[in-house]
């Protein structure tokens, strides 16, 4: 007879780790030091599978150029991580908020008091997925590589012709099945044993970061290394826009404030109008040839980048 307590397979993340088993009897410091040690594994388990986050990242570009959205699927600590991320590409990039979208088992009511049993319906992952249209790209973040609720979605994603991924740290994961791609990150066991929050959600994050990141860039949304589509709503944002129109133009604040006026608080009008020397009106007009990319504006007006 089948009970909630029946046996499954482990996921590496549940396996008991030999470097913290006295965890509960060393000093504080000890205990942080340990934690410190494991800590320093996502990095590593990360860079290993950079090849195939690369093809993430070209056919997500490749996607949204045309009109595609990204979305997130995660229950738990993983779908946390991927609602934050999905959230801080809006004043970063200058996002819209249903270009990249993270769907949490449990909803918003979940973000804050878990609701951990949601995340065993599938049905809710695939009901939540259809808003998946053939264009997108669907990353469904599940550290044992085995949460229904992701399953449910990856699975609804992929019969209407999406592209689908999978981030887990198990590279045995049951769900590399249901997805194009499988970032297996693999952290190995936690420093205690099942806490995903752990090296587990450190690698998710990393993976985040990296996959978005390097998709902002790849759809021009970065000067060299500097953000022009952020949306200046505060005044840090506001000072912070000026520090980046004088690091690419290498004008004074007092111009680079003139320019950010004329060009309608524009942060890429304004630079290509800076270092190009051309009023806001064909700055406009040469991002509008140049498909909204600063160097390649500056390129039309026959003008070199400074960096």
């Amino acid at each position: 007879m089948s009970t909630p307590y029946a046996h499954r397979v482990q996921s590496p993340t549940e396996e008991r780790n030999p470097r913290t088993t006295r965890i509960d009897l060393v000093p504080t410091l000890e205990v942080l030091q340990m934690l410190n040690d494991e800590d320093r594994v996502p990095p590593d388990a990360v860079r290993a599978v950079l090849p195939e986050l690369a093809k993430v990242v070209d056919e997500a570009a490749r996607r949204l150029a045309v009109g595609g959205r990204m979305h997130y699927f995660g229950a738990g600590s993983s779908g946390r991580l991927a609602v934050m991320d999905a959230a801080e590409l809006i004043p970063t990039f200058g996002l819209t908020p249903d270009i990249v979208v993270a769907h949490h088992a449990g909803g918003a009511a979940a973000l804050a008091r878990p609701s951990e049993n949601v995340e065993d319906d599938p049905a809710q992952g695939a009901r939540e997925a259809a808003a998946v249209e053939a264009g997108d790209i669907v990353v469904g973040l599940t550290a044992s590589g085995r949460t229904p609720y992701v399953g449910g979605a990856l699975r609804a994603a992929r019969a209407v012709g999406a592209f689908t991924v999978l981030v887990s740290a198990n590279p045995h994961a049951q769900l590399a099945l249901d997805a194009d791609v499988h970032l297996a990150v693999d952290t190995g066991p936690e420093a205690v044993a099942g806490s995903t929050r752990l090296k587990a959600g450190t690698a998710q994050k990393l993976v985040l970061n990296s996959l978005s990141t390097a998709l902002m860039v790849a759809l021009g949304r970065t000067y060299s290394n500097l953000m022009v589509e952020m949306n200046a709503v505060n005044a840090k944002l506001r000072g912070r826009v000026l520090t980046i129109l004088t690091e690419a133009s290498g004008e004074s604040g007092e111009e680079c404030a003139r320019a950010l006026t004329e060009a309608g608080g524009d942060v890429k009008i304004a630079i290509v109008a800076l270092i190009a020397g051309v009023d806001t009106e064909k700055a406009r007009a040469a991002l509008a040839v140049g498909d909204g990319r600063v160097r390649a504006a500056l390129q039309t007006l026959g003008r070199a980048s400074t960096d």
